[in-house]
């Protein structure tokens, strides 16, 4: 057990410049406030997602709870269902500054555990869209001859401010990364170009990217919630839509005439974020005439939002107050989605996929106890669901750093032999529910059943393939584990007013989203398959999969489904539904790294130990830059010095007292 004295010491070490980013959420001893996690039973602890033990309160339930939810689905269609969607529906959104932490430091050793969750997600929805961007982008600059060392991502400025974001250089060993992972699973990809600089485009990050990645690269976003370039710094605070067209006009300019730019035709914009707070809306940007002037070069349609924020500027917001009002709360989801209505009529007018660019529980981080439960698993799949009935093509869930507790997946912060694992968040389940949800033929339609006269703990959706009923998605957002708080939902199929014969299947197969409460943190299981506590994921989902299958009364027409309280329950209405959401057998990689140049991999053990690109004294320059994390920092010889002595100090003492 580590002595006061050097608690005191340690403490003083991490309010050092070079250690400001790294919080001590526990030391080897007795168990602090919260639910102790096994990971730092003897060791410190880094990283919010996997060493946060705080666990919020469940909303406690309100009285006289429906336990019989009757559905009508009928033959031919639904009222209200939004355009076909595909299963990769739900992808993600990668800070720049973090991407070679989850790829891998260079363009040829990749990192086997991130190949393995994204092969989860192709075999049930055949690709995966991911963003790489973010506020990082518009300060980055791409050095081709590459960085030293062979390193991907080099942060050369600090801040403490919690939503800063440093200046980046890059190297095209990031890109040939990006190359290498779409050679083993099939990903498509979107790339933030930098935007800070109309006078200085620095358009080589485009080149170098669809040189590399062809076909593979389907957009490059062209400014990142420019809305809030006044508050960044980025431009001056007269800044107006008006103008941020015209600079999206000059920029353009450069890449059209940059012949090593392959296709000026392939933009993302314009990303506003927060017209529903403080921002532009969309309808700020399309009466500048932003749709019309740049319609060959925009191929995206794009916004970016989230719920709220925990930023340095919001003041001290509650989760245990947040949590009924915004999360377990479907009409609050659907105001999510309602405000876009008119874009996404636009842009299906102009027949251009509409995209929510960059989502999560709230920017800047999440919430702890909050983000990372139980609840945001659930509540993804709820919004996810919603944005496809509002007739959004995409959704990218935002993927952060060490400090972020909405991640979808988190790999740990040193090579140590305890740490190779990583800590999977409750939003990756979210990923695969919504593409088993929506399955693999890319022609599925969601509505909103509005059930149980539309309450907000029990909502649900249909998903239909031209015009039959394939899947319905159940949710009990409420905690309960006396099974008091239950509910029935009795699906019945056809039988509409056109006279054809009913629908309803002789059985029915079902898969269960479960969790011990909304608000636990470890213990999720989709159709009894986990990835595990805290540094406990090789990215392969794990035990044998409970499908249950249930004999529908055909008598009268009915099947009844069982939905626990907290649940979301995806219900197949036939076999073949079932088969196409479960897609081929999973590709798996070993846990080293896979290496090879843009068209050969081959696996090499010897690497594993920088399987993430943090070997040595390397690891102190990484870090967080999404908003939510605030590493980035340096080293300078001074401190190196300070932290060498003080650490020797506290060892001679810890002799002197034994």
């Amino acid at each position: 057990m580590l002595s006061p004295l050097y608690i005191t010491v340690f403490s003083f070490l991490l309010s050092l410049p070079f250690v400001s980013a790294v919080t001590l959420y526990t030391i080897p001893g007795p168990a602090a406030t919260g639910t102790a996690n096994p990971a730092f039973q003897t060791a410190i602890c880094i990283g919010a997602v996997p060493c946060d033990g705080s666990q919020l309160t469940p909303t406690p339930n309100p009285g006289n709870i429906t336990t019989a939810i009757n559905i009508q689905l009928t033959d031919g269609g639904y009222p209200g269902l939004g355009i076909p969607v595909s299963g990769n529906f739900l992808g993600f959104s990668i800070e720049l500054s973090v991407a070679n932490q989850l790829f891998g430091n260079t363009g040829t050793q990749l990192n086997p555990i991130f190949l393995n969750l994204l092969a989860n997600i192709e075999t049930r929805a055949g690709r995966i869209l991911i963003r790489v961007g973010g506020n990082s982008q518009e300060s980055a600059t791409i050095i081709p001859g590459g960085l030293p060392n062979g390193t991907a991502v080099e942060k050369i400025t600090f801040s403490s401010d919690k939503t800063a974001t440093p200046t980046l250089l890059l190297s095209p060993n990031l890109i040939y990364a990006m190359g290498n992972i779409s050679n083993l699973v099939n990903v498509q990809w979107f790339l933030g170009v930098p935007f800070n600089d109309t006078s200085n485009p620095r358009t080589t990050l485009a080149e170098i990217a669809q040189h590399v990645l062809g076909d593979r690269l389907v957009g490059l976003q062209l400014g990142n919630e420019p809305d809030l370039y006044t508050i960044n710094g980025l431009r001056p605070p007269t800044y107006t839509p008006d103008q941020f067209t015209a600079d999206w006009g000059t920029v353009l300019q450069d890449y059209s005439s940059d012949s090593k730019v392959l296709n000026s035709s392939m933009f993302v914009g314009p990303s506003v974020c927060c017209g529903l707070d403080t921002g532009w809306t969309p309808e700020d940007v399309w009466n500048t005439g932003f749709l019309s002037d740049y319609a060959d070069q925009l191929a995206w349609i794009s916004v970016e939002h989230y719920p709220t924020n925990n930023c340095n500027d919001t003041g001290i917001l509650d989760p245990e107050v947040l949590m009924p009002q915004l999360y377990m709360n479907h009409s609050a989801v659907v105001q999510l989605s309602a405000p876009y209505i008119n874009t996404s009529q636009i842009a299906l007018s102009l027949n251009k996929p509409f995209i929510m660019f960059e989502t999560n529980t709230a920017s800047c981080g999440g919430f702890s106890g909050l983000s990372d439960s139980f609840i945001s698993a659930m509540w993804a799949v709820d919004y996810a669901l919603s944005m496809a009935s509002f007739n959004f093509t995409n959704a990218l869930l935002h993927v952060g750093g060490q400090s972020d507790y909405y991640n979808p997946f988190t790999p740990p912060t040193t090579n140590q032999s305890s740490y190779r694992q990583w800590s999977i968040g409750p939003t990756f389940y979210s990923t695969l529910v919504v593409a088993e949800s929506l399955g693999s033929s890319n022609l599925s339609q969601v509505v909103d059943l509005q059930l149980n006269s539309n309450n907000d703990l029990t909502p649900g959706y249909a998903i239909y393939e031209q015009g039959t009923a394939q899947r319905v998605v159940l949710f009990n957002y409420l905690t309960d584990p006396s099974g008091a708080s239950d509910y029935t939902a009795y699906i019945s199929v056809g039988g509409n007013e056109t006279g054809q014969a009913n629908g309803t299947p002789a059985t029915i197969s079902v898969k269960l989203l479960l969790a011990p409460s909304a608000t636990d943190k470890w213990n999720t299981t989709w159709a009894g398959q986990t990835f595990g506590g805290p540094f406990a994921s090789d990215g392969r989902i794990t035990g044998s999969e409970q499908i249950i299958e249930i004999t529908c009364d055909q008598p009268n027409n009915v099947c009844a489904v069982q939905v626990p309280a907290p649940a979301v329950a995806v219900v197949f209405l036939s076999q073949s539904s079932l088969q196409e959401s479960q897609g081929t057998a999973t590709a798996t990689f070993q846990t080293t790294v896979a290496t090879g140049t843009i068209n050969t991999v081959s696996i090499d053990p010897s690497v594993l130990a920088t399987s993430n690109g943090r070997g040595g004294q390397s690891f102190l320059g990484l870090g967080s830059t999404s908003p939510g994390s605030s590493d980035g920092f340096k080293i300078t010889p001074y401190n190196a010095l300070i932290a060498c002595f003080l650490i020797m100090f506290c060892n001679a003492l810890t002799l002197l007292s034994r």
